[in-house]
């Protein structure tokens, strides 16, 4: 560690000259490596752990005393640990804002506590104790420039003493030394990779950018400023307590297609940060490698319009006309702007919705490719919690509170619970887990059960019982809480009642079927933003995803012991199922790299565990990186494979994948290459499935956008099929069959099917809608069929013929006059 932070590590001068570590990906991968050496070393290595450093590290922190709980006493301002060394003092000690650690427990055991605070902390430690070895171990350890002979004085004197302490302190040094050799390795392979960015790079960018950007339509951008006039001798704009951390200027650009953008340029790269009125220097999303990368990952308007520049600023793949994107989303809702990209040649769209259809458009469910549908007594619950769609701010729609009226109209069942109530609370082990088994034997998918076990006080004991060591106990009360979290309410109460942050302990448990256990019942309760959150604060997403490790992936015929480790990967994969509808959750699952394992699952030939990874992957993929990494590693020929399967949900999942992938034109190549139109093809036939009917007419329409796919959709009577559904169906679904035939009419051959197939009546009826989106496609399939004489012809007939004559004969007459021009 000593040499990493002497050589690897990035610092700067700061002033008085003992330096700080800049913000760098580097210098964060190398504290995210330290921080696990240091939390998993009491685990690991209990003996070692107690070994109390020779001086106590030393640093300024920003926790408060009442982090602090369990095995810490509190004085005032003042924190001491319970253990103490040899000579009585405290192991920890905080006073004021001064914090002193002196062993490896403690050290563990602060970072555990610190949360989303480690990483600064980590930061603060090491910037105040530049060589912590020596600290540890004394000075006879410290780093050394050239060559190190601390180990080989260690041995010697280990072989001359005999000495228990001195072979501590020799194996602790070897640990030490191993993590040494790792950073070292892991920093070799970021600065291969670097490319520092200087003041005149950045001016230079800045410059050819603006040169571009303006108020009409083929501009990259809107605008770009720089935030301050001044320019330092250097050529940084920073401010100097900011360029001390690599910081060199600050942007405000506004892209034509999202919010205003605020970012920081560094030597590091270039970041989002929190700046809107004030500078917030707190960095809010990856590093990029310059200001034309950071834009292509967040302006699709600025990718199409950089392609059509006769200045080439790098070489990137033609891009679609029609970039479509498949989400109406209330704004309201989603807390991001509609935005409809060339949805018609002239991007002409106007809203026909009145106010009142839009307070009511409020209360419907955001149409994405995961499509949550109204429950008509036939979904089950599941499905209607984790089809939810990804925005942060969206809550589940609370179950009606149902209160009793007299104590005469409650069912046996509910006293029957409240009797076991008592053994819970005041049993001995054997007594609470014949409760627990008794509690059981009740119906407790009834509701008269699930709110008995809350009014009565059982679930706070439940809870409590999860944070013993009695394992019985624990698989007990877990499999309880599994069955009574499938109502809302429960699962709020379990939530408020810190039954999250306990479970997401339990899955470092040694225990496969407690695992297993809490990771299920974490599927259930994270079906709500604050459920969600806390999983993520408290580290359940790396651990959810640690338990999808499995040596057993793609195994036909499992032994009992893989089995087991199976069924640990389903159950991680059902937790990051609901977890991954918050958009913070997804880039926590990526980071945790969740996408290699998920991939890897995707190969398995069980439905049980492919159901979960592919909601997970369907979920994710309205992140860029998802979909990049889902054509990348291969995962488009699994979900083609699957598309066959026999399981209709997993045959869903499969097909809004490829709906919100298909965006990109590699992606709907490789649905055709691997063979993945024909059975979209077939599936257009299960009608009476809405979700899964939603779903491949949606993967139709994007795949459509390719012309070749067009070709193939017509030899398998995909068109025809399509016509046929264009009756009694939800808008949801229409919306996509008229998207898709929309692309198909850009073929005269495939303009002609559809008439003789009888489609365009149906298509003109469509056009006294209200649905937005609907009408968008609505008026693009029948412009493209207008173009043909014998269509138009049939147009007008239909407008005669129609309810609202001269609202349909006004929209022709438009669309016959785009169509002729």
């Amino acid at each position: 560690m000593g040499a990493a932070l002497a050589r690897a590590a990035q610092w700067t001068a700061a002033g008085s000259g003992t330096g700080t570590l800049e913000i760098t990906p580097l210098n964060e991968s190398l504290l995210n490596q330290i921080i696990k050496f240091a939390e998993d070393f009491s685990t690991r290595h209990p003996q070692e752990a107690a070994f109390v450093f020779r001086e106590p590290l030393e640093w300024k922190t920003q926790l408060g005393c009442s982090v602090f709980e369990e095995g810490y006493e509190i004085h005032g301002a003042t924190v001491q640990s319970e253990a103490k060394g040899k000579d009585g003092q405290p192991l920890l000690l905080l006073t004021a804002s001064t914090l002193r650690v002196r062993s490896f427990d403690q050290l563990s055991r602060l970072l555990q506590i610190a949360m989303e605070k480690k990483l600064k902390e980590a930061q603060a430690c090491l910037e105040a104790n530049r060589d912590p070895i020596m600290k540890i171990l004394g000075p006879e350890c410290g780093t050394v420039e050239g060559e190190d002979m601390s180990m080989l004085h260690l041995l010697e004197k280990v072989k001359k003493d005999d000495d228990p302490e001195t072979e501590m302190k020799m194996k602790i040094c070897l640990l030490l030394h191993q993590l040494d050799l790792q950073l070292l390795s892991s920093s070799l392979k970021h600065i291969s990779q670097d490319v520092r960015l200087n003041p005149a790079a950045i001016n230079n960018e800045v410059n050819l950018l603006k040169n571009f950007s303006g108020k009409g339509e083929d501009t990259v951008l809107e605008s770009l400023e720089y935030t301050s006039d001044y320019m330092f001798f250097n050529g940084c704009r920073a401010p100097p307590w900011r360029q001390v951390h690599g910081e060199i200027c600050y942007l405000v650009i506004k892209p034509h297609d999202t919010d205003p953008l605020y970012i920081t340029c560094s030597t590091a790269g270039v970041f989002l940060n929190g700046g809107k009125d004030d500078i917030d220097y707190e960095r809010k999303s990856d590093v990029y490698k310059d200001i034309v990368t950071f834009l292509r990952e967040r302006s699709p308007r600025f990718v199409e319009n950089m392609a059509k520049q006769e200045y080439n600023f790098f070489k990137e793949p033609t891009y679609e006309k029609n970039y479509q994107r498949m989400e109406v989303v209330d704004a309201k809702v989603s807390g991001q702007s509609q935005n409809l990209y060339d949805l018609t040649e002239k991007n002409v769209c106007e809203k026909v919705k009145s106010s009142a259809e839009r307070r009511r458009s409020i209360d419907k469910k955001k149409l994405e490719p995961s499509m949550k549908w109204k429950n008509t007594g036939k979904t089950s619950g599941r499905f209607e919690d984790i089809s939810e769609s990804s925005s942060e701010t969206e809550e589940d729609e609370e179950q009606p509170v149902h209160h009793q009226e007299g104590n005469t109209d409650l069912p046996s069942e509910y006293w029957g619970i409240q009797k076991l109530a008592k053994y819970l609370k005041g049993g001995n082990p054997t007594a609470t887990v014949i409760a627990l088994c008794s509690m059981r034997d009740f119906n407790l998918a009834q509701e008269t059960c699930q709110l008995a076990i809350r009014d009565i006080g059982c679930l706070e004991v439940l809870i409590n019982l999860l944070d013993t060591e009695e394992i019985k106990c624990q698989i007990g009360s877990l499999k309880i809480l599994k069955e009574i979290s499938q109502n809302t309410l429960i699962r709020h109460a379990i939530a408020d009642l810190g039954g999250l942050q306990i479970m997401v302990k339990i899955l470092d448990s040694p225990d496969k079927d407690l695992k297993c256990l809490a990771a299920e019942t974490i599927a259930n309760v994270a079906r709500f933003k604050q459920a969600r959150r806390t999983v993520r604060q408290h580290g359940g997403i790396k651990r959810l995803v640690g338990l999808l490790e499995c040596i057993s992936v793609g195994s036909t015929s499992l032994t009992p012991y893989q089995s087991k480790d199976t069924e640990i990967a389903r159950c991680g994969a059902l937790a990051l199922w609901s977890c991954s509808k918050s958009t913070k959750n997804k880039e926590a699952i990526r980071k945790a790299g969740g996408i290699p394992l998920l991939a890897r699952w995707l190969c398995s030939s069980h439905a049980n565990i492919l159901t979960p990874v592919v909601g997970t992957l369907q979920e994710c993929a309205s992140e860029p990186s998802y979909r990049l990494a889902i054509r990348t590693e291969g995962m488009i020929e699994n979900l083609v494979k699957n598309l066959s399967s026999e399981h209709e949900e997993l045959q869903m999942h499969c097909a809004s994948a490829i709906f919100k992938c298909a965006e990109d034109k590699e992606t709907r190549d490789l649905v055709r290459q691997h063979g993945g139109l024909q059975p979209l093809s077939v599936l257009l036939g299960k009608s009476e499935n809405k979700q899964l009917l939603a779903a491949v007419t949606g993967a139709i329409w994007k795949c459509a956008i390719s012309g070749e796919n067009v070709s193939k959709f017509r030899e398998y009577k995909a068109i025809e099929a399509l016509v046929g559904l264009l009756s009694d169906q939800p808008e949801e679904v229409l919306v996509n069959i008229v998207g898709a035939l929309g692309e198909c009419c850009q073929e005269q051959i495939n303009r002609t099917i559809i008439r003789k197939c009888g489609g365009i009546p149906p298509l003109v009826k469509l056009l006294t809608g209200t649905d937005q989106a609907l009408l968008v496609n609505v008026t693009k399939a029948v412009g493209a069929c207008a173009t043909e004489p014998e269509n138009m012809i049939t147009i007008f007939k239909c407008c005669m013929l129609g309810t609202c004559f001269a609202f349909s004969f006004y929209i022709c007459s438009q669309i016959l006059n785009n169509s002729l021009n």
